[in-house]
């Protein structure tokens, strides 16, 4: 038994070492999106390349499978810490040990570029620009995909990274349903009174905006002392360490719901993270579950609380003292409605609760027609705008607010877009099930109360990072499958609240 201890804490301390390697190459991946000079990004995306190759090298290594095969014996013996540890790393050793350690150093210095090339083919509307890395990107992810194999539709390998267990029959059956669902309320809701939104479209100083998200972030529970807020042009959220969640939003002059919105969304991501039990701590637990919690959690807080009329309740006062020659003339109930328009938008980012999911089935599908073969990556301007047309009745005038608004396929993230619709679905159902053990939520939502709130996502979902699996982790919250009846019944409700149908 001692000789199995020994190897215990010599497995613990190679997998820390890991670890220690992910968090550099997070922070050296978050400069590289807030503060990096232009000059500077070949050379950060070989050291990028090089610690990243570093740490796949150890997760493939004969060391990691020697460790895997020996505590494999035991795992009946070991604390369930471990003994999910073993699984996690397991799987990504079977994974990644098909991969050639040079072609994955490759995949990693290009994605990094891509990231750069992203941002100035967007400024400057110039697919062609972006054009051969994505295409380069797409044929590393079918290379992949053949050494990793796959049963059904290919794209369910890359579904599996990011949410486990999910295939393509799953999705299509999901996204069928709630399609149905959206354009038939849609429907109804084109037929009612517009509501006016120009208010958001006001100019709004940049500075007093990030002075009220920086108010709002405190006000809900996000440490500043463990992260910090910061501008880039995609907002998004990364965990450096423990003690260390950063977020980015874009700041607008002329359009006040990025930046708020942004970081709402974002702190979501964020207080997940910042929450995470100390036990995992220097593990691949210390993550979310997938990024499907992940989004749950981000969804939670920019829509079902931070859109919701108790929330502004609280925060509008403040937004009007912030803001006094914008929004003297804006009562609460039009400011509230005026960020709960639906209507058919060009960015996802921007889009409305209702709509929001066509935007993620148009991705999906693109991806799908990718990694099958069935689109090509030339004809994605095209194909973007005809399913635009297809899915939201709009068309978007340039690229930039069209194919190329996302960052996802530049960092070679094909298989995440689903996430957020499931993001939709998970939180609606928490939502539900947490209301029923808070059923004063909206009154303390009123009041400027979030902290049992943030207890109560703490308790079920934050605590156990990935020590649970996504399936594990909703039954044990909600007492129930996941089931997108919850998000369905929530968007019903609060649309024909906002438009009196």
């Amino acid at each position: 038994m001692a000789a199995i201890e020994e190897q215990i804490q010599s497995f613990r301390e190679y997998v820390r070492r890991m670890i220690d390697y992910k968090s550099a190459i997070a922070l050296l991946g978050w400069d590289a999106r807030t503060k990096l000079p232009r000059k500077g990004v070949e050379a950060r995306s070989q050291v990028i390349g090089t610690l990243s190759t570093e740490y796949f090298s150890m997760s493939t290594s004969n060391t990691m499978g020697d460790y895997l095969t020996t505590l494999l014996v035991h795992e009946q013996d070991l604390d369930p810490v471990l003994q999910r540890t073993i699984e996690v790393l397991k799987k990504d050793f079977d994974r990644m040990s098909k991969i050639q350690v040079d072609r994955y150093e490759k995949f990693i210095v290009l994605t990094n570029t891509a990231q750069t090339v992203w941002e100035e083919a967007k400024a400057t509307n110039d697919f062609a620009m972006f054009e051969p890395y994505l295409a380069s990107i797409v044929d590393f992810q079918k290379e992949f995909i053949g050494y990793w194999g796959y049963e059904g539709h290919p794209y369910n390998t890359l579904l599996d990274a990011f949410e486990p267990d999910m295939t393509v029959d799953i999705l299509d059956q999901l996204f069928a349903g709630l399609r149905q669902d959206t354009v038939a309320l849609l429907s109804e809701i084109e037929k009612a009174q517009p509501i006016d939104d120009t208010v958001l479209s006001r100019h709004f100083d940049v500075e007093r905006q990030r002075e009220f998200c920086q108010h709002v972030l405190r006000k809900i529970g996000y440490d500043l002392e463990a992260g910090r807020l910061d501008e880039s042009g995609h907002p998004f959220a990364t965990g450096i360490a423990p003690g260390d969640v950063r977020i980015t939003t874009r700041f607008l002059a002329d359009f006040l719901s990025t930046s708020i919105f942004g970081v709402i969304h974002e702190s979501g991501h964020a207080m997940y993270e910042q929450a995470i039990g100390e036990n995992l701590r220097s593990t691949p637990l210390h993550d979310g579950a997938s990024m499907g919690i992940h989004e749950s959690q981000s969804r939670f807080w920019e829509n079902i609380v931070g859109r919701s009329y108790a929330f502004w309740q609280y925060f509008y006062g403040d937004l009007q003292k912030m803001f006094p020659e914008q929004l003297a003339d804006i009562t609460l109930d039009q400011f509230h409605r005026a960020i709960n328009v639906a209507k058919p938008s060009l960015i996802r980012t921007e889009a409305d609760e209702l709509t929001y999911n066509l935007h993620i089935m148009i991705r999906y599908e693109i991806e799908k027609g990718l990694i099958d073969g069935s689109m090509a990556v030339h004809d994605l301007p095209q194909i973007w705008r005809s399913k635009m047309k297809e899915y939201l009745g709009i068309e978007p005038p340039n690229d930039a607010e069209g194919v190329l608004q996302d960052i996802h396929w530049s960092t070679g993230d094909f298989g995440y877009f689903p996430s957020y619709s499931l993001g939709n679905i998970y939180s609606a159902q928490l939502a539900h099930a947490m209301q029923k053990e808070l059923p004063d939520f909206d009154a303390m939502i009123a009041r400027g109360e979030f902290a049992p709130i943030a207890t109560w996502l703490k308790q079920h979902i934050h605590q156990h990072g990935r020590l649970l699996t996504p399936k594990q982790l909703i039954e044990k919250a909600t007492h129930e499958p996941s089931d997108a009846k919850y998000l369905v019944a929530y968007l019903n409700d609060k649309y024909r609240t906002v438009y009196g149908i």
